[in-house]
C-alpha cells in the first residue's frame, strides 16, 4: 500500500501508544482456509449488493463445534455446511456459527453463506455521478488492507490464513470487472453481464479485490503475460506515459528479487476518490487516478513512476511472500519502498538514488522527531492502520539500505533472493528475515536489528575536526548526543562500524578518499589518523549508508572544500547545511556558486533551502539566479527559499514568476502560495493586499491544470493573507460541494491557517464551516478537516476534533484527530503575546539584516585593499 501523510507536531518522544493501546494476536485457528469463492450482483444506483460467500475449511484438530468469522454491518441471510442449514449468532461484527456436526481432522467443510449489503460503511465504495458532481464516473472498488475485507465479505480477516479464491460478480453490460488471477468465464445475460476471475496462487483475505467501472483498457505484456492499464476512458495517453514503464520493472525485479514475476497477469486499474496512493492487491493493483500525468506534469513528476514501482514490488513482498502479522509489516512496506530507490539508481543514477533516500530518512525523521519514536515491529496499538506511518515505509526503506552496506550487494541480492525463494506463497515474520540473511551469507545481523528495527531512534551525530600540523595527525571528535550524559544514556548509544574519509583534491584530476573504518559505540570518542598531508575536506560515514542525523564542526575552509569537491552528493548536502549554520559573507558566496556550480540537481535544490537560512541581503542576490536554472525542482526549492526573505525585492521576483508563469506546475503552485506569504509580511501598504489578491483570484479564475495543483498553491497563498476578511470570503467559496475535489481540499486546509488573524465574527464563520465539512464521511475530507481545525488557536476547535474523533469509522483519522487536539491546546497558551514578538523579532532580523550585510560588504572591500 501507498499512503500520503499529514505531519502533525509534538515535540519530545511522544509515545506511539494511545489510551486504549493493546496487545494484538493472530487468533487460533480452527483449520486451513483452503478457498474462498465470492458470488456477488451489484445493485450500483442503491449501492447495494447480495449474493454469497463459500468457504472451503480444512479442520486442524477435532471436536470443534463453533467457528468465529469477521463480518462487519453485512446483513446475514442463511449459514449451511455442505448444504445443511446451520445455526448462527451475529452482533454485527462477528458471525458465529454453531456446527450441527463437530470438526473431524481431514474432513473438509464447504460454508456457505448468504447475505447483502447495503451502503457499506468501507471495505467497498461506490462512486457515481451526483449533482455536486455530474461528471464523476460510475464506479465500484474495494480496499482490504488492513481489516476491511470483513466489511464487505465474511472472512477469517488476518494475514496469517492464505487461500486461493475466485469472485464472480454481476455487473450492468457497459461496465468491466477486473479481479485478481486470471479471467476464466464471461457470460451476458439481459442488461448485464458476469465476469469470473480466479486465482489459483493463496494469498490473505486483504488482497482479495474487485474494480469495476467504464474503463479504457490498455494492454501491454511482460514474456507473453498480460500487462493492462484500467483507465477511465479519455487518457489513454496519459497512462501510457504514466504506466508504460511496467513490463520493464517487472524484468527488472524478477532478476533483483530471483523470482521471476508469480502470478497469471498484472493488471494497474486507476480509480476515483482512491483513500490512498495504491495497493497492491495480488496480480491488480490499484491506484488513486491523481497519479495520471499529463505532458505538463511528467516534466517533474517522479512520484507516479515511485509508486508504480512500489506496488509491483509488493506482487513479491506482500503478495508472494506474506507477513503474518500486521507487526512485521516493515518487511514489505520497507521493500517497496526500497524499491523506489533500487528504481531510481537502475533507471538514473546512483546520486539520485542518494538523494533518494536522503528525503525518505527526513521524513522518517521527522516523524520520529514531532511525532513519536516507536520500533518498527510492535504488535500494541488500537488499531493495525496506525502502524502504516513512516517508520514502516520510509525507516523500512533505510534499514534495508544498511543491511545492503553491511553485506555489499552481491551478498545483500543472495540473502534477498534466498527469503524470496524459500518463503515463497508462505507467511514471514522479521526473524525470517534474519534466518535468510544468516542461510544465504552466513552473517548474523540481530545486532543491526536490536538496534534499528526492535526499539525505535537513530544516532544524532556530532562530529567536529582538528589538524595537527606537527605530528601531521587529523583529530576527528565523534559525539552520539542522543544520549544523555550521564551513565544511564548508554542504553540510547548505538554501536556502529562508520568510514571516516579523507579527501585530497589536486588540479584537474578526481577527488582521492583515503578511508578508514572506526567503531562508533560510546557518547564521545576521539580518533587520531596519521596522514601524510593535510586533508582538504572530511567526509563522515563515507557513501552515507547509516540512518542517522548528523552535524559537522568543521572549520569553514574544510567545508567549502567538501561542498565543491566530496563526490557523494549527500555529504555535500551536509557541508551545505554546516555553512549555512556559519553563516556570514563567505559562506553565503560559496553557497551562492553551489548553487550555480554544482553538477546534479538535487544538491541546489538544498543549498537553495540553506542560502535562505542567511539572513543577509547578498543571499538573495545568490538566489536570484537559480530562477533560471535548468532543472524545475531547482527552480521551485529557489521560489520557496525567497519566502523566508520576505522583502520588496522577493516579492517582485515571485511576481514575475506567476504572471509569466513556467513550464512546470509545481513552480507555478509554489510562486502562487509564496507570494501570499512575502505580501502579508509587507502588509503597510495595503495596495499590496489588494493586487495580491486580484493576482491570486485570476489564477483561480484562468488556471485549471493538472490535479489543481496551482490553483491550490493559490488557495494556499491566500490563507497567507490573514487579516484579510476578502480572502476568506473567497476561501469559503472554494469549500463548497461541486469545486473539483483536490482543490475543495486545499480550500478546508487553508481554513486553518486563515483563522489565526481574523476577526472574533469571521472566526466563528470558520469553525462552523468546519463543523459542517466534519460531517462528511469521506476519508481525505476528514483529514483537511482535521488539519485545518490543528492549526487554529481556539478551544472550540479541539471541540469539534474530539467529536470527529468520536464519531469517525476511520481508526486514522481518529489518530490525527487526537493529535491535532494536543496541537490547538499548545496553539492556545501563549499564542497572541507571541505572535506580536514574533513579528517584532521578525522587524529587529530586517533591520539586524541590513546592518550585517553593508558591515560585511565594507569588511570585504577593506580587504581588497
Amino acid at each position: 500500500m501507498s499512503q500520503s501523510y499529514f505531519d502533525t507536531e509534538n515535540n519530545g518522544h511522544k509515545s506511539f501508544e494511545l489510551p486504549g493501546a493493546r496487545p494484538h494476536y493472530n487468533p487460533d485457528r480452527p483449520g486451513q482456509v483452503e478457498h474462498i469463492f465470492l458470488d456477488i450482483s451489484l445493485d450500483i444506483p442503491n449501492q447495494s449488493y447480495a449474493g454469497s460467500c463459500s468457504i472451503r475449511l480444512l479442520p486442524i484438530r477435532n471436536g470443534i463445534d463453533r467457528l468465529t468469522l469477521d463480518a462487519v454491518n453485512l446483513n446475514i441471510k442463511s449459514v449451511q455446511i455442505d448444504e445443511v442449514p446451520q445455526n448462527f449468532d451475529y452482533d454485527g461484527e462477528k458471525l458465529a456459527i454453531q456446527l450441527s456436526e463437530a470438526t473431524e481432522i481431514g474432513k473438509r467443510l464447504l460454508i456457505a453463506i448468504a447475505y447483502s449489503v447495503t451502503k457499506p460503511q468501507r471495505g467497498i465504495y461506490f462512486i457515481q455521478p451526483d449533482k455536486h458532481y455530474p461528471n464523476k464516473p460510475t464506479q465500484v472498488w474495494t480496499q482490504g488492507e488492513d481489516e476491511d475485507s470483513r466489511f464487505w465479505f465474511p472472512c477469517f480477516d488476518y494475514p496469517g490464513q492464505l487461500s486461493t479464491s475466485e469472485i464472480r460478480v454481476r455487473v450492468p453490460k457497459a461496465l468491466i470487472a477486473i479481479s485478481n488471477g486470471e479471467l476464466i468465464d464471461t457470460t451476458e445475460e439481459g442488461n448485464d453481464k458476469i465476469y469470473h476471475w480466479s486465482q489459483q496462487q493463496v494469498h490473505p483475505s486483504y488482497l482479495m479485490a474487485l474494480a469495476v467501472g467504464d474503463f479504457a483498457e490498455i494492454q501491454d505484456e511482460w514474456k507473453g503475460k498480460p500487462v493492462t492499464y484500467y483507465v477511465e476512458k479519455g487518457r489513454e495517453e496519459d497512462a501510457k506515459r504514466s504506466m508504460g514503464k511496467t513490463p520493464r520493472m517487472i524484468e527488472f525485479l524478477s532478476e533483483k528479487y530471483g523470482y521471476p514475476y508469480a502470478f497469471p497477469k498484472y493488471a494497474q486499474v486507476c480509480v476515483d476518490d482512491f483513500i490512498f496512493g495504491g495497493m497492491e492487491n495480488t496480480s491488480a493493483t490499484l491506484l488513486t487516478d491523481r497519479c495520471l500525468l499529463d505532458e505538463r506534469a511528467a516534466l517533474d513528476n517522479r512520484n507516479t513512476e515511485s509508486l508504480v514501482v512500489h506496488e509491483l514490488a509488493h506482487q513479491w513482498f506482500g503478495d508472494l511472500v506474506i507477513i503474518k502479522h500486521w507487526s512485521h509489516a516493515w518487511i514489505k512496506e520497507g521493500m517497496a519502498s526500497y524499491s523506489e530507490v533500487m528504481w531510481t539508481e537502475h533507471e538514473y543514477s546512483s546520486q539520485e538514488a542518494d538523494y533518494y533516500r536522503l528525503l525518505e530518512a527526513r521524513r522518517y525523521l521527522a516523524e520520529d522527531s514531532s511525532r513519536y519514536r516507536r520500533p518498527m515491529v510492535t504488535h500494541v496499538y488500537r488499531e493495525a492502520i496506525e502502524l502504516y506511518d513512516r517508520h514502516i515505509y520510509e525507516k523500512g526503506s533505510c534499514v534495508y539500505h544498511m543491511i545492503r552496506a553491511q553485506l555489499g550487494d552481491e551478498l545483500f541480492w543472495q540473502a534477498i533472493q534466498t527469503f524470496v525463494q524459500d518463503n515463497a506463497h508462505k507467511t514471514v515474520e522479521t526473524v525470517d528475515l534474519l534466518r535468510a540473511i544468516e542461510k544465504a551469507t552466513g552473517r548474523n545481523l540481530l545486532f543491526l536489528f536490536d538496534q534499528y528495527v526492535y526499539r525505535g531512534g537513530h544516532p544524532d551525530f556530532k562530529v567536529a575536526y582538528s589538524w595537527d600540523g606537527d605530528a601531521n595527525l587529523a583529530k576527528v571528535t565523534v559525539t552520539q548526543t542522543q544520549a544523555a550524559e550521564t551513565n544511564n544514556g548508554s542504553k540510547d548509544l548505538f554501536d556502529l562500524k562508520i568510514p571516516i574519509g579523507f579527501g585530497y583534491t589536486q588540479n584537474e584530476e578526481p577527488t582521492k578518499l583515503k578511508t578508514f573504518t572506526v567503531r562508533v559505540n560510546e557518547r564521545e570518542q576521539s580518533f587520531y589518523f596519521p596522514l601524510e598531508n593535510k586533508p582538504k575536506f572530511i567526509s563522515f560515514d563515507v557513501g552515507n549508508n547509516s540512518l542517522k542525523t548528523v552535524s559537522l564542526e568543521y572549520p569553514l575552509p574544510e567545508l567549502k572544500a567538501q561542498l565543491e569537491f566530496d563526490p557523494n552528493p549527500i555529504s555535500r548536502i551536509y557541508a551545505a547545511e554546516a555553512l549555512a549554520k556559519k553563516g556570514g559573507l563567505e559562506a553565503t558566496q560559496v553557497l551562492s556558486m553551489s548553487l550555480k556550480k554544482d553538477p546534479f540537481w538535487g544538491v541546489r535544490v538544498e543549498v537553495a533551502k540553506q542560502l535562505a537560512q542567511i539572513n543577509l541581503d547578498q543571499a538573495f542576490d545568490g538566489l536570484i539566479p537559480g530562477l533560471k536554472d535548468k532543472n524545475s525542482y531547482v527552480r521551485r526549492a529557489v521560489v520557496e527559499a525567497l519566502a523566508q526573505i520576505k522583502t520588496n525585492e522577493s516579492y517582485k521576483a515571485i511576481r514575475g514568476v506567476v504572471q509569466k508563469g513556467d513550464p512546470s506546475y509545481y513552480v507555478e503552485a509554489a510562486a502562487t502560495r509564496v507570494i501570499g506569504a512575502i505580501a502579508s509580511a509587507n502588509l503597510e501598504e495595503k495596495s499590496k493586499e489588494d493586487k495580491v489578491l486580484k493576482l491570486l483570484k485570476s489564477v483561480l479564475e484562468e488556471k485549471a491544470g493538472w490535479n489543481e495543483v496551482v490553483r491550490s498553491g493559490a488557495v494556499a497563498g491566500l490563507a497567507e493573507l490573514k487579516t484579510s476578511e476578502a480572502a476568506l470570503n473567497l476561501l469559503l467559496e472554494y469549500t463548497k460541494l461541486g469545486v473539483p475535489q483536490p482543490l475543495r481540499l486545499a480550500a478546508i486546509r487553508a481554513l486553518g491557517n486563515i483563522s489565526v488573524g481574523q476577526s472574533a465574527l469571521n472566526l466563528e464563520r470558520i469553525l462552523e464551516r468546519l463543523t459542517e465539512l466534519a460531517k462528511e464521511t469521506f476519508f481525505l475530507n476528514q483529514v483537511a478537516v482535521a488539519a485545518s481545525l490543528g492549526q487554529m488557536e481556539t478551544p472550540k476547535a479541539a471541540g469539534i476534533l474530539r467529536s470527529l474523533a468520536d464519531q469517525t469509522a476511520d481508526g486514522r483519522v481518529r489518530r490525527y484527530a487526537e493529535e491535532e487536539i494536543s496541537r490547538v491546546q499548545k496553539n492556545i497558551g501563549s499564542e497572541k503575546t507571541l505572535r506580536q514578538l514574533r513579528e517584532e523579532f521578525d522587524q529587529l532580523k530586517q533591520q539586524n539584516q541590513e546592518l550585517r550585510s553593508r558591515l560585511e560588504n565594507l569588511e570585504a572591500k577593506s580587504k581588497q585593499h
